[in-house]
């Protein structure tokens, strides 16, 4: 099994060169900081909007070598944050608002596909939602039984489930990889291995030169822990995937996931799955949930202990698959901020803006913050200006220790609350209930 190499899909695809390296000092409209899908899209947007803009992307490695090129291939339309959170500021219906732009976006991240040959192996096919325990069934109120389910996928102790039909298959790789594609394709450049080390308003100072623009925007999401001054902005929190060797027909039979919906469940410490392209299972969840002072991985390699974890949660949910061999596993960081709710900001006075954390659901989440980030930075009054993650602010996390021993004590938490629902208790454990007040989720 290889570990690491930053992601399988990656790995399929061929780890691009580094390409494009800043050059010395350089001066253009807007400086994107992230290669990533948040900053890809913004550059994309901007550009459409106004072609005569120059904007450049810095990216410390290559175009979509973080979450955007590891996640689970999930675009979906979960909120990307606590409706509580949004609610306080926007009520129900700026929530709802929300919601019905990331249902749009699903769609409107199909169409650009589809519109510039982006193969991402994309299919519209909805997720599925299991409940394995009463109390994963009181908290999902699925529209599924147990039957329905096991007609969908014959996931092993399934007691409901509800599928949302807003939620497409994606190869994260493919699709950042064509995203680049097309932003290079209009004129944008992308300056591939230059490390931002600070951003100020007017200036992003790398390894390579310093760009100096009247906007500046920060996209760097997980890795926005890593930049001068924003060690305690967002939290790296670690998510890790393994794939399968492909599945036989018979082995596909057995476990009856004949489509291409994705598949996850209502535990506190959940797991997310899909059904490759090419006949694999991918399977991802938490591993290690955060390395002290907010450090990132090496490569997206990932320790033996959180491998295990994930073949034991694959086998649990489909026990004839026992004894499965696994080609790849890897890792890669979410941003999380304190409130666990994602932001899109910009200050006009300043020129200095951002955009992300994601808490994990940043697929369809990137393209509806870019533009929305398009919009503010061209000064344009439209529904997505309003929307409740606009302009939405958060303390900062807490300073180590406490940062590491937090994380660390709510995932015990989370996974003592699991064991006692999976024991039989008929209902969220009060264990959770306190794990998410210590989260401030």
């Amino acid at each position: 099994m290889r570990n690491g190499g930053v992601s399988f899909w990656w790995q399929q695809v061929g780890l691009p060169t580094p390409t494009d390296l800043l050059d010395g000092d350089v001066t253009c409209d807007v400086a994107i900081v992230g290669g990533g899908l948040t900053g890809l899209w913004t550059a994309l947007y901007l550009h459409e909007a106004d072609p005569g803009l120059d904007v450049r992307v810095v990216e410390a490695e290559f175009a979509g070598f973080g979450a955007s090129g590891r996640n689970g291939g999930w675009l979906s339309s979960e909120l990307a944050g606590s409706a509580s959170t949004y609610a306080e500021v926007a009520g129900e219906a700026g929530v709802q608002r929300l919601r019905d732009a990331l249902r749009a976006t699903v769609d409107e991240v199909i169409g650009v596909a589809a519109r510039e040959g982006i193969e991402a192996d994309i299919v519209r096919s909805g997720v599925l939602v299991v409940a394995r325990s009463e109390a994963q069934r009181r908290r999902l109120g699925g529209e599924l039984t147990a039957d329905q389910v096991a007609a969908r996928v014959r996931v092993a102790g399934a007691v409901s489930g509800h599928h949302d039909p807003d939620c497409a298959r994606v190869h994260p790789a493919r699709l950042v990889a064509g995203v680049a594609r097309v932003v290079r394709e209009r004129g944008v450049r992308i300056h591939e291995g230059t490390r931002a080390l600070a951003v100020e308003p007017g200036v992003v100072r790398t390894d390579r030169g310093t760009v100096r623009a009247p906007v500046v925007l920060r996209c760097l999401e997980g890795f926005t822990a890593g930049l001068a001054g924003h060690r305690r902005d967002w939290l790296p929190m670690n998510s890790a995937i393994v794939v399968t060797e492909p599945l036989s027909d018979a082995q596909w039979a057995r476990i009856g996931w004949d489509g291409a919906e994705l598949l996850g469940d209502e535990a506190h410490a959940y797991c997310y799955a899909q059904r490759t392209a090419d006949g694999r299972i991918a399977m991802g969840g938490r591993g290690v949930p955060y390395r002290f002072g907010s450090r990132t991985d090496v490569d997206g390699r990932t320790q033996p202990a959180t491998v295990e974890s994930l073949r034991s949660t694959l086998t649990d949910l489909f026990p004839s698959l026992a004894g499965i061999g696994l080609d790849h596993a890897w890792c890669g960081v979410l941003g999380v901020p304190r409130d666990w709710s994602a932001s899109v900001c910009f200050d006009p006075g300043t020129g200095v803006g951002h955009a992300g954390g994601y808490v994990g659901s940043g697929l369809t989440a990137t393209n509806l913050a870019a533009r929305t980030l398009r919009d503010l930075v061209l000064g344009h009054d439209t529904d997505l200006v309003r929307l409740p993650w606009t302009g939405h602010r958060v303390r900062r996390w807490e300073p180590e220790p406490l940062r590491w021993l937090g994380v660390h004590a709510l995932y015990r938490l989370y996974r003592a609350a699991d064991r006692r629902e999976d024991a039989g208790l008929p209902r969220t454990s009060r264990i959770a209930l306190a794990a998410h007040r210590v989260a401030g989720r």
